[in-house]
Order: structure tokens, then sequence, then C-alpha cells
């Protein structure tokens, strides 16, 4: 179990109120360590209703500048025996307009991420302008904002794990970070990566992220490395745990103690939860066990 842990230089702290686990990180109060991830509400559609079933946080996205349909389908397979799901969505969206309207509207207060990623048809090396043009309309009213560069279902989207363009995207977002910060105050930048990198990728990555003052990480997106029938797509569920959890392991080493990081991948129930407690995760996010349990399994890893 994790223990209680201050970080000053970062404002993050962690502590344990009446048995139950709470976080401070970035003037911001999760209620609880575990939350959703990106992807199930792409739209902010449903942050009201997720947010009674008693996550501490909701991540919503990945939202794009340009609302787009997404791949063709069919493009969402679910493998019952393994417990896992195979997507290659693709940031199907409605467009960051529509996502900014509705956390307008929003009535909880749970602490939002939103996930932000560039149009298909936007080449590479004009990507920059879509991350910045979505962060800009989202910084107002997202409590943190992950960069989305890990998703398998957008050709050439994983090139920005690549040490020099990952080192152009990001000075690039923290720049505008800080301009944002004098007029709405200072929200957190958190890079998700991929599951299918080698020690020496991530090492590169985590090297980026001390170079350039990121403020967070999530480990990890889905994984290309299956073979399941339904072809190409990232693999989400029980399968994923092991690897993203080694990532999870490999980056916290790197980063050290005192470095905010969400883990995500494979949490089908309380053992994985904690195992990604164990392995160096502050927050935990579920969403394929969120899928095949439904809301019972935030029952289970909050309160049994």
């Amino acid at each position: 179990m994790i223990g209680i842990k201050v970080v000053t230089s970062l404002g993050f702290k962690l502590k344990q109120i009446k048995g139950s686990k709470e976080l401070d990180v970035f003037d911001c109060h999760f209620s609880n360590l575990l939350g959703l991830a990106a992807g199930l509400d792409k739209n902010g559609d449903y942050i009201d209703n997720l947010a009674s079933l008693g996550f501490g946080f909701l991540e919503i996205g990945t939202v794009t500048p340009k609302p787009q349909y997404g791949n063709k389908k069919p493009r969402l397979f679910r493998d019952i025996p393994s417990k896992a799901i195979i997507n290659r969505m693709g940031f199907n969206n409605k467009g960051v307009d529509h996502l900014v309207n509705k956390l307008k509207k929003r009535r909880s207060d749970i602490p939002i991420g939103v996930s932000i990623g560039k149009n298909a048809d936007t080449p590479n090396n004009l990507a920059h302008a879509d991350y910045l043009y979505c962060l800009d309309r989202v910084f107002k009213y997202a409590d943190y904002v992950a960069i989305n560069i890990s998703s398998p279902n957008t050709q050439g989207l994983r090139e920005f794990e690549i040490k020099d363009e990952l080192a152009n995207l990001i000075q690039a977002l923290k720049e505008r970070q800080l301009e944002l910060t004098n007029e709405h105050g200072y929200k957190p930048l958190f890079l998700k990566i991929s599951p299918d990198n080698d020690d020496r990728g991530i090492e590169d990555i985590c090297g980026a992220l001390l170079r350039f003052s990121v403020d967070g990480l999530i480990c990890t997106n889905t994984t290309i490395n299956h073979n399941h029938i339904s072809g190409s797509g990232g693999l989400s569920g029980k399968p994923l745990l092991g690897p993203s959890t080694e990532t999870l392991r490999i980056a916290r080493k790197i980063l050290g103690d005192e470095f905010p990081i969400i883990a995500s991948g494979g949490v089908m129930s309380k053992e994985d939860y904690l195992q990604k407690i164990d392995a160096g995760a502050d927050l935990v996010q579920i969403y394929t066990g969120f899928i095949f349990e439904g809301p019972k399994l935030i029952d289970d890893i909050l309160n049994q």
C-alpha cells in the first residue's frame, strides 16, 4: 500500500483521512484516487451522470479541433474470454467547441481532465497547431490537460513519442500553458504514453518530461501487441495489465517518487488497482473494467 507523502516542489500531497485516501495536486482536490480514463465520454456529454457513480475524477475526450467521424466501422470488438476490448475508433468526436460547451454547463465539481489530440487529416508537421488550438479552448475549464500522442488509431500519431518530435511538441505546449496561466491560473499538463515503448524509449520520454517541466505522466494507452482476429487496433483490458504496469514501474524509477503519475491499463479488480498503487501510481483510471463489471467495480475498489 502507498503511504503518505508530501512533495512541496510540485504542490503535490497525498494524504490519508479517516482511512480513505485523498489527493491534493496543483490546488485540485481528489476525494479518492480512482478515475475514469479518457475514451468513454469523448464529448463531455455525461459528466454529471458519471460523477454520481463515485469516481474521484474524470478524464474526457480525446477531443480534436474539428469534429470527425473516426475510422470506418466495425471498429470496436469485445473479447469476452480474455476480458479485453480491441478498438480502432480514431478520435471520433464532436469537436472541442462542443466539449467546452458541456464543461460550461456541468453541475458537479468533480475534477476533470481533458484529453486533447489532432485531427486525422492534419499532417504531423502541423500537429502542434491542433494541440495548441485545443489547449487554448479547454484550459479555462479543465483541472488538467492530457496530451494524447499514444493512440494507435490515428496514423503516425505515435511518432511523437520519438525524442526530437516529442521535444518540439511539448515545448510549444509548455510555453502556451505558461501564457494561459496568467489569465486562468495554473493547470497541469500530463502526457499519455504507449505501453509499447522499449526501455530506451521510456527513458527518452521521461527525460523530455523533466527537461520541459511537464507536470505529470499517464501510463498507459492501449497496446498493438496482440493477434486478435479483428486485426489492427488498440487492445485494452486484462491482457494490458502486465505491460502497462511494467511501463509504470520503469517510469517511476526514472522520474523519482515526487513526479505525479496516473496509471491506466488493465484494472479489472481491486487487486489490479492495488497493484498499480504499489507500482508507483498516485491516481488510477479504469475503462474496460468498467465496461465488463459495471459501476460495481467502483464500489469494489473503494469500499470493499
